[in-house]
């Protein structure tokens, strides 16, 4: 929203079509609570956003912007109740619900019902009634309304509380609460996708409405197939975690099928919205994630895609993870819906992210992939992991040697440097450390570590291991000066997507200066 605003303030279309589409709904509550017509409550909003952006450079604190907009709105309501002379009809009784066909004695039960509850909610004081509107009828979040209304969260809450209260003693239906919660419980039954714990959890804390799924992959690493939930390939991959994260393979598949059951469902939400982010960890779980939506009817659910590579005030944008509760919250609404073609190119890039031929890694390159902006340079970063056609090295192994020989020898301060300089992977620390693991490994080992006999496994608590210090070793030091090629010493066993690179010499390469794939051949 500060975001909004400061654009808005620069004369920015763009923002201003987005305020409106944010506040409008708040605006026009208010503005039908005090003027009880629909169409002069419509006016009266177009008038308060003029007024509100023609007078935008006078609000000293954007974050006072809803409570700012909130007297602006009334105070063009009392201008138009001093000439208010139409009668016109309540908009709820003129307005079908809308969805799917139902039967006529549906139509008429559920306006009956909908009358009645607004009939209901209009006796409420003046308060409740605007909280409840807002809240139940809008489907707002409890922070919105309250810098809205400019009240407590604890004030709003004890409003809603109380309402309902006196909602459940006056309105006379067998079924109070499955009505109230059915019909206007958020507005809406919605299915939030994301792709980490820690985002998550601090939504679950702010009030998004819906349900969360955590999706809990990370598909940048290890043996990944076009159809992952097929047994054999799910073993494979079990397995492989196992032997290289120490994640139990039990324990993996037990969260695979857990939120693959869940992503079952989908079609009892009306939409569904996938948070992501512009790394190779966060595309290829959105690529996973439209290549499955692809093959499924999607029926009457919605499909909705979140995805930023930044954010303001933040310099260096990992992710989402990086966001407070707060921060998350202003992101609410800024979806935009997933049409055909979307869903078309993240499966095409799915499979060929998945597929054992270099083609067509090289494919997800060539194809115009605008409809998903963040998908070029997240699957180029993928493939500069090939062993380079100059010394043999992958970009994570490169930029990790090239940190140590530059000054940068204790293991924490290593991964955090190099998961900087390589944000556009997504890497987390296990994933480091694997690499890392491996590159000290072996009498032909690129770095050594100095007072340690061998490498700790992840999970265990080695006493003072921070502290060790990493040294390039000669081989290293070579390697980094284009005099031996290290895909030529047989040490690589890695898998770069649907692609097991190992054995000596691979003969598929990546060029970083045309960012091609190539035959070892091609390269001179």
């Amino acid at each position: 929203m500060i975001q909004w605003i400061e654009e808005a303030r620069r004369g920015s279309a763009e923002a201003q079509e987005s305020l409106v589409r944010h506040f409008t709904g708040m605006a026009l509550a208010v503005a039908y609570d005090k003027l009880q017509d629909p169409y002069l409550a419509e006016d009266a909003v177009q008038e308060a956003f003029t007024e509100a952006f023609a007078n935008l450079h006078k609000l000293q604190d954007p974050r006072r912007f809803p409570g700012w907009f909130k007297v602006i709105v009334e105070r063009q309501c009392y201008r138009d109740l001093r000439r208010k002379q139409l009668q016109t009809f309540p908009l709820h009784e003129v307005e079908l619900p809308a969805g799917e066909q139902r039967s006529l004695e549906s139509v008429v039960e559920r306006r009956e019902m909908v009358r009645q509850l607004h009939a209901t909610v209009a006796d409420l004081p003046s308060n409740m009634r605007i909280a409840v509107q807002l809240y139940y009828f809008q489907g707002y979040s409890l922070r919105e309304i309250s810098q809205y209304l400019d009240v407590s969260l604890p004030a709003l809450k004890k409003r809603l509380f109380d309402a309902r209260r006196k909602l459940k003693n006056t309105l006379h239906v067998a079924d109070f609460v499955s009505v109230f919660t059915d019909l206007y419980e958020g507005g809406k039954r919605m299915l939030h996708i994301v792709n980490g714990d820690s985002v998550g959890d601090k939504l679950k804390q702010g009030n998004i409405q819906g349900d969360i799924l955590v999706w809990r992959e990370l598909y940048s690493f290890g043996p990944v197939f076009t159809k992952m939930d097929e047994p054999d390939h799910r073993r494979t991959r079990a397995q492989y975690l196992e032997q290289t994260l120490g994640i139990p393979q039990k324990e993996y598949i037990g969260t695979c099928e857990l939120q693959e059951r869940k992503l079952q469902d989908f079609q009892q939400y009306d939409e569904v919205v996938l948070w992501f982010e512009h790394d190779l960890f966060d595309q290829t779980m959105l690529a996973y994630l439209l290549h499955w939506f692809k093959e499924q009817s999607l029926g009457n659910t919605k499909l909705s895609l979140l995805c930023i590579g930044a954010y303001p005030g933040i310099e260096l944008f990992r992710g989402l993870g990086q966001l407070s509760t707060e921060q998350l919250e202003t992101l609410s609404g800024t979806w935009h819906a997933i049409g055909e073609e979307m869903l078309m190119l993240g499966s095409m890039l799915w499979e060929a992210y998945t597929s054992d031929r270099p083609e067509e890694h090289q494919r997800m390159l060539e194809v115009d992939s605008s409809a998903l902006p963040f998908a070029r340079a997240a699957f180029e970063a993928h493939l500069a992991r090939l062993p380079s056609v100059s010394h043999g090295l992958g970009i994570i192994e490169q930029t990790t040697l090239e940190a140590v020989a530059g000054g940068i020898h204790k293991p924490h301060e290593l991964f955090r440097t190099v998961g900087n300089q390589l944000h556009i992977l997504g890497m987390g620390d296990l994933e480091f450390w694997h690499y890392l693991k491996k590159m000290t490994e072996g009498p032909v080992s690129l770095l050594a570590i100095d007072g340690t006999a061998s490498f700790p496994d992840f999970k265990r608590t080695v006493p003072h291991f921070q502290d060790r210090v990493l040294q390039v070793t000669s081989l290293g030091h070579e390697v980094l000066a284009g005099k031996t090629d290290y895909a030529c010493t047989g040490r690589i066993d890695k898998w770069v997507g649907g692609l097991q690179v190992r054995g000596k010499d691979p003969s598929w390469r990546w060029n970083p200066e045309g960012k091609t794939v190539v035959r070892i051949a091609e390269a001179d």
